[in-house]
């Protein structure tokens, strides 16, 4: 295709209204009617959406019906006619499928049909009479409200989006006229990569293969749709050069078509892309371009709903992550203040058996000689007093003061005479 009929195929910002839409979708309302002659129901009068049903351009009249009927309504077209031609009762068929078109605008439609005999002046059965009301757009109508419904019913039960999505691309490959493969890629929240989001008929490893795709100009049909925010046309694939970096990948897929629309958030922030591919080149028709229109809304729904509870799941979890934090801060804090009330009862202990020690000391008498000295004795003068917090004590020499003091790790000096160990240390 040429680069031009890659353009967008409509603008985001002046959308076709509703009922041009659902006009699009289900096709203009056809009526039909026909007049035949005896028992080999001779065409003996039609309109032209009649002959159209058949598959006719011109008028066959003086024909047999049998000769002119497509095999899509042959056989129970017939034999109703030859049923109210042999009873002469009128009956109804309803519901019955009709291939109006041909090639790529073949189109499916279903009428309701009314079966009347012909009579002449005396009464007696000359012919029959069909008249036909198209019930497509009912029909399409009560497909499509019933798959919405179950898609709306999903969204609102908080399914998995996955679950939504693989649904909804089911639904269209379903309502589409012709088959179509439907994909559809969620943006990550900085709207540069689209992600796997669902497409059940594609294959596996193309959609391992696209998956964390980049947005941007000429990125397939899905990358530039998701970057320009508005839909992207390539009806094909095989000369399209938006498809220049894809088209292996796509010709191994068996996919030649493919049809972007761009999954909008409220705010027009971008949510993903909705792809129809074809298996032949394909230009799209309204009605392919309106169920797009229509299943992107719905896929919007879902992706914004699914947004909204995930993010009330994560501040959820935030929320009990802090608590449960807080409550580790205060489970610390009651730990470290009782480890110091333990600290200040050990202190205070301490201290208390420190002053009955002092007390006890300082009532004992001061010693003319050494009791550092051991079994030898010692009878240099008693200088200094050492202490250890057993709260023994003992008065000594200079030089066994240095030497109990180096044998007995928990010695110190308790001298009153020198104002306590800090002052002999300074000395």
């Amino acid at each position: 295709m040429t680069a031009a009929s890659s353009r967008p195929a409509v603008s985001a910002d002046s959308p076709p209204a509703a009922d041009q839409d659902l006009r699009a979708l289900f096709g203009q309302s056809l009526a039909l009617f026909a007049d035949f002659d005896g028992p080999e129901h001779v065409l003996h009068e039609a309109n032209p959406a009649f002959l159209a049903a058949l598959g006719r351009t011109g008028v066959d009249v003086g024909a047999p019906i049998a000769g002119l009927l497509d095999a899509s309504i042959g056989r129970e077209l017939l034999g109703a006619l030859d049923a109210v031609y042999r009873t002469g009762e009128p009956s109804t068929g309803r519901d019955i499928r009709v291939v109006v078109g041909a090639a790529e605008q073949a189109r499916d439609v279903f009428f309701d049909f009314a079966f009347e005999p012909r009579r002449d002046a005396e009464g007696a059965v000359i012919g029959t009479r069909v008249i036909g009301v198209e019930t497509t757009q009912i029909k399409h109508a009560q497909r499509l409200t019933a798959e919405q419904r179950a898609l709306l019913e999903q969204i609102a039960r908080d399914a998995p989006l996955s679950e939504v999505l693989d649904g909804m691309a089911r639904s269209i490959e379903v309502l589409a006229p012709d088959q179509v493969l439907v994909s559809v890629l969620l943006a990550d929240p900085d709207g540069l990569h689209l992600r796997h989001g669902a497409a059940p008929s594609l294959p596996e490893f193309y959609n391992r293969a696209i998956d964390g795709i980049a947005t941007g100009e000429a990125v397939g049909s899905c990358g530039t749709a998701a970057h320009r925010r508005v839909p992207v046309i390539v009806t094909d694939i095989g000369t399209d050069p938006f498809w220049d970096d894809f088209r292996g990948l796509a010709e191994e897929a068996g996919l030649a078509a493919c049809w972007s629309t761009p999954i909008l958030g409220r705010d027009g922030s971008l949510l993903g892309t909705f792809a129809m591919y074809h298996r032949v080149p394909r230009t799209p028709q309204d009605s392919d371009l309106a169920l797009a229109r229509l299943f992107a809304d719905t896929a919007s729904l879902a992706i914004e709903r699914h947004h909204i509870e995930q993010a009330k799941l994560d501040a959820e979890a935030r929320a009990v992550a802090a608590r449960d934090e807080l409550a580790r801060a205060m489970r610390a804090e009651q730990r470290l203040r009782a480890e110091a009330e333990e600290r200040a009862s050990a202190a205070a202990e301490l201290a208390a058996a420190m002053r009955t020690a002092a007390a006890t000391h300082a009532a004992r008498p001061h010693p003319e000689h050494c009791q550092l000295g051991g079994a030898a004795g010692c009878t240099e003068p008693a200088e200094l007093k050492i202490a250890d917090s057993w709260g023994d004590s003992a008065w000594g020499c200079l030089a066994h003061v240095e030497e109990a003091m180096f044998s007995v790790r928990t010695v110190f000096i308790a001298s009153e005479e020198l104002g306590g160990l800090l002052s002999y240390v300074n000395r």
